[in-house]
């Protein structure tokens, strides 16, 4: 054996096994190129509203440069019960929530808590690569159930993820609008998912970011928490990136059950020790004045969903089922089976950056993901060349 001293410096296992970024493989082959329309990431080509920027900035000249509590600040964790109890139409005490720096260290802390080395978690896949692989990095087990599209849309075969919830599972983790699909949880299988849960003390899990992003009426897409008791096995993790254009912030939160709160301060204090102080000026200002901004921002993704999924629509040998919610348009094209080949040509060979499918698991493979959260002008640019690239 070798002496310690002669030993590699490399990871353990767990994270050498970890899926590099895909999509910021594809980032990479194009970032530096002026003329790449950028379409891989998820996040508008549009800066956070001023009245955010502007209370934050008003924050930090004022000294708000210090320590936080580790849930958060009550006066932010006051406004974010305020906006939850509106958005779902009943009361979430104070004393349940968390605020996190970013929604994925929120999916990190949770997992930290609750998922041990050796623990079977299932993941509804496609998904977003964070929640496949924060399992992974803790040495869980990983069952995957896979969306299927059908009749134009994205669908969930319940009947396939009862039978992956068996009483060895510790988690669920539910990803609702989903990305890179936009399938979005139908509000009738709430309740049967919820009782699986409880009936073999499965951890549900949900990833909220595009919760207000809906394509059709309503406030939000379903939602587990007027369902749930105060302090059973649900959490539900979210993040201000999406909804408030604040991808760059890093400001999250999580609603948790009671008897979790004090264990998840403890989490988070040996994580980041706390939400930097001045940024939650600026997310209390989302939350109190942000609703006729949500409003614009959903009529902007509407009508950029139909402009991108017509204009991919009219394209020949191109399936674009329709998504329910997010900002992506996810697709493939006839005779392109490997999604990251045909993504690094479109990049060199039509000057645009799409993410490959396969970024999101083997499910994903033979599609690509565009984000649309743009200008009409730079999406309806982006269909002309993709156009020209398809006629050959």
């Amino acid at each position: 054996m070798d002496a310690p001293s002669r030993r590699a410096a490399v990871a353990r296992d767990e994270v050498l096994a970890l899926r590099m970024s895909q999509i910021r493989e594809v980032a990479n082959a194009g970032m530096a190129r002026e003329d790449v329309l950028k379409f891989w990431v998820g996040e508008s080509d549009r800066p956070t509203p001023d009245f955010i920027r502007e209370a934050t900035a008003k924050a930090l000249m004022a000294g708000e440069t210090y320590y936080t509590h580790n849930l958060g600040r009550m006066d932010l964790r006051e406004a974010l019960s305020d906006y939850l109890e509106r958005l779902h139409d009943r009361p979430v005490d104070t004393g349940r929530l968390a605020i996190t720096s970013a929604g994925v260290n929120a999916l990190m802390l949770v997992s930290q808590a609750v998922v041990s080395p050796g623990d079977k978690v299932v993941v509804t896949t496609p998904a977003w690569p964070n929640i496949v692989e924060i399992p992974r990095i803790l040495s869980a087990r990983l069952q995957t159930v896979a969306l299927d599209p059908a009749q134009g849309r994205w669908r969930l075969d319940l009947d396939k993820l009862m039978d992956a919830l068996t009483p060895d599972t510790k988690a669920l983790f539910l990803n609702s609008p989903n990305n890179p699909t936009g399938w979005t949880l139908p509000a009738e299988d709430r309740a049967p998912i919820l009782e699986r849960c409880r009936q073999y003390g499965i951890w549900l899990i949900t990833d909220d970011p595009y919760e207000r992003l809906i394509f059709g009426p309503g406030k939000s897409a379903p939602s587990f928490l007027p369902l749930a008791d105060e302090d059973e096995r649900v959490v539900a993790t979210n993040t201000f990136s999406k909804a408030w254009r604040m991808t760059g912030w890093r400001m999250g939160w999580m609603v948790l059950p009671t008897s979790l709160v004090d264990s998840m301060g403890v989490v988070i204090e040996y994580n980041t020790s706390c939400a930097p102080d001045f940024i939650q000026s600026g997310a209390i200002a989302a939350l109190r004045d942000g609703e006729p901004y949500i409003a614009e921002l959903r009529a902007e993704l509407t009508a950029a969903k139909d402009l991108v999924l017509g204009g991919l629509r009219a394209l020949p040998g191109v399936e674009a089922p329709e998504p329910e919610g997010g900002m992506y348009a996810f697709f493939r094209v006839d005779g392109h089976g490997d999604s990251m080949t045909l993504a690094k040509d479109l990049i060199a060979k039509a000057d645009m950056g799409l993410a490959p499918g396969s970024a999101f698991g083997p499910e994903g493979e033979g599609w690509l993901r565009w984000c649309f959260a743009n200008r009409p002008e730079k999406n309806a640019e982006g269909l002309r060349r993709l156009g020209t690239y398809l006629g050959g």
